[in-house]
């Protein structure tokens, strides 16, 4: 049997080139080897948009379409929102009867979370239990393995330490200790330098049409030395074009960075040649997402069906931990 993946994505808005070359591409690929469940999720949306709440269901769907545009395959994987499957709030709830606040308040997650959104003294209760609920979404499928970049191992480690305490705890073997899969991909950068994020303005959103992303490139951070054309670029000095270049189009970069360095590539010129790169790449995404969007009860059928398959194994898994906890 295929070994059970579990992953998810926040909707708070929509995707962006980095999620579409690291997360999204690296999904297609696994659909193939294992048994996937993929979940939009919407309730950790609420731990930080508890007060914009009203766009998190056109979130999700505008995610469910990227997804779809990406090539997720619905008959491969079970596409689903997370608060359509009560059980993970059900197990979220047990599994803090068993978690000491220590664990979660020395969790990296959350401690870069309050620092990255500026939170302060703003943080609610949902968020500092994050980790737990995160934990939740993966064992209530008891799933075996999970996607992470290199720098979210340790993120993981909290709920192998729930899942080691769970089955100690009630002398049980009911959760795997979940293993992480290396998503090698490079974090892309943002137009400015910064990692691409929405909330800093510097992203390129995948679902954009071809004009709007050839404008936005041309924000794009290049070598400030380089003011003129024949001026000469220093295109390794984090110039995020060639950046672009290198991850789009891997054969043609050297060529591209030893025209800059000699003078004869501008910025401007190198800024559409990108843009076109990035538009190419992301035809066949878009008549996809276009496709799915055009019939929008295409997707909430898909959606269904990934929560009814997701239910048995939450349900089943449910009833084993109250079994195994005596209530």
């Amino acid at each position: 049997m295929k070994k059970r993946i579990l992953s998810g994505m926040r909707p708070t808005g929509k995707l962006h080139l980095g999620h579409y070359l690291g997360v999204l591409a690296n999904y297609v690929k696994l659909q193939d080897e294992y048994d996937c469940y993929f979940m939009v999720a919407d309730m950790h949306a609420l731990t930080t948009k508890w007060n914009e709440s009203g766009s998190i269901r056109e979130y999700r769907r505008e995610m469910a379409l990227d997804w779809l545009g990406a090539g997720l395959d619905p008959q491969k994987s079970a596409i689903f929102c997370q608060s359509d499957v009560p059980e993970h709030a059900y197990l979220f709830t047990l599994l803090a009867m068993i978690t000491p606040v220590s664990w979660v308040e020395r969790n990296p997650t959350v401690k870069e979370m309050i620092r990255d959104m500026d939170l302060k003294d703003n943080v609610n209760l949902g968020l500092l239990s994050y980790p737990v609920l995160m934990a939740a979404d993966i064992m209530v499928y008891r799933a075996e393995v999970v996607p992470v970049g290199k720098d979210q191992v340790p993120h993981l480690e909290f709920a192998r330490e729930l899942a080691r305490a769970f089955n100690h705890t009630y002398h049980v073997n009911l959760f795997p200790e979940p293993q992480p899969i290396l998503n090698e991909f490079q974090r892309l950068s943002g137009l400015d330098g910064r990692r691409m994020s929405k909330s800093l303005g510097n992203d390129i959103v995948v679902s954009d049409p071809p004009e709007v992303t050839a404008k936005r490139m041309m924000t794009a951070y290049t070598d400030p030395l380089k003011v003129r054309k024949d001026d000469p670029g220093h295109p390794e000095a984090g110039c995020v074009i060639y950046q672009y270049h290198k991850l789009l189009q891997p054969d043609t970069a050297p060529e591209a960075k030893t025209q800059c360095e000699q003078g004869c590539l501008g910025c401007v010129a190198h800024k559409r040649s990108v843009a076109a790169m990035v538009s190419e790449r992301l035809v066949g995404f878009q008549e996809r997402r276009a496709a799915f969007a055009a019939d929008p009860q295409s997707v909430d059928r898909i959606l269904v069906e990934g929560r009814e398959k997701a239910s048995v194994v939450a349900a089943e898994t449910v009833r084993m931990v109250r079994e195994a906890m005596g209530i």
